[in-house]
């Protein structure tokens, strides 16, 4: 028989436990190191925003997220690279560019595939791939719109020379293609559906899904804020996990936060966010140490070093901080 003292005794020191990791968790909230994360506006990105709007990173342990966006890929390159901020959510074939060029960074984690949320648009005049030849077309320079542009390009036997382009920001590439000034436009959502619904001539000639895999995204960490703050970055990738889960749970108020994160409404990204798959934890864990590595990473490698992104040869134990990939 338990005697009444065992059992208060019992409680008591269940109490104390508990009180004591209560504190200690507060002490891990007070101490962690704050982090600036870049983004941009962009729906493979929008867990982030989920997290935010939640109060998810509280949650996993982080007093101080500042999450910033940029309108362009350049600048969140630039503001990576500088030091400016901790951490950056960008494209793979850009992260392997910045590796190659010496910039002390890590994959952490793998975001997003698009497979219809990036893609090229055409006026009703132009009606294949094929059709390319000769005509102007709007894209943004060494992002995923340029490696989309390329992987199209060869798909129809063409090359860049047979096109004649007009280099501007993705933001800009669907306003380009609604006012006129171009024939064809290669984006991303939400810009793809704004333009297909302002314009319903307007078509898909070729997206993400023509090429599965070729565009994808991750985050991204400094080699020294990782050696100096590990735990926040365990706790950075908790989160993600949390955030996606709130979103499978809640999809209808997730897609209402992504879509007033990235300046558009739910109506407007209606069918946008079919066109993208999220990565789980526990998907990341098994998908950089086998079809990333062994698939994934080489056909990206050959089309980021075709289109001058990718300078040096890099290899996966380059670009993969292998500790986190193998913790989630």
């Amino acid at each position: 028989m338990f005697s009444l003292h065992a059992v208060k005794k019992s409680v008591s020191h269940v109490c104390c436990l508990g009180l004591f990791t209560l504190a200690a968790h507060s002490v891990y909230a007070a101490e962690a190191a704050p982090i600036k994360m870049g983004v941009e506006p962009w729906l493979g990105y929008g867990q982030w925003h989920i997290a935010s709007a939640k109060g998810l990173f509280a949650k996993s342990g982080l007093n101080k997220v500042e999450v910033i966006n940029f309108a362009e890929d350049k600048d969140i390159n630039a503001a990576l690279a500088s030091g400016q901020i901790d951490a950056a959510n960008i494209a793979t074939h850009t992260a392997m560019g910045m590796i190659s060029a010496g910039l002390p960074v890590k994959i952490v984690l793998v975001l997003d595939q698009s497979n219809t949320a990036d893609a090229i648009l055409a006026s009703k005049e132009v009606g294949s791939v094929k059709e390319l030849k000769g005509k102007q077309v709007a894209y943004e320079e060494g992002t995923t719109s340029d490696i989309l542009l390329r992987s199209a390009l060869a798909s129809a036997g063409l090359s860049f020379s047979d096109i004649k382009p007009v280099p501007m920001p993705a933001a800009s590439a669907g306003s380009a293609i609604l006012a006129g000034r171009v024939p064809v436009a290669v984006t991303y959502e939400p810009y793809l559906s704004v333009a297909k619904k302002s314009d319903p001539s307007i078509k898909m000639l070729y997206s993400g899904s023509s090429d599965p895999g070729l565009i994808s995204d991750v985050l991204v960490v400094r080699d020294d804020f990782i050696k100096s703050h590990p735990d926040e970055i365990k706790s950075l990738i908790k989160t993600w996990g949390a955030a996606l889960d709130f979103y499978n749970a809640n999809t209808t108020e997730g897609r209402a936060i992504i879509s007033k994160a990235v300046g558009a409404t739910p109506a407007d990204l209606d069918t946008a966010f079919d066109g993208v798959k999220y990565f789980t934890l526990s998907e990341n864990k098994a998908y950089l140490s086998h079809d990333f590595t062994s698939k994934t990473f080489p056909h990206i490698l050959k089309a980021a070093t075709e289109a001058g992104i990718v300078t040096q040869p890099v290899t996966p134990a380059q670009i993969i901080d292998a500790e986190f990939a193998n913790q989630q």
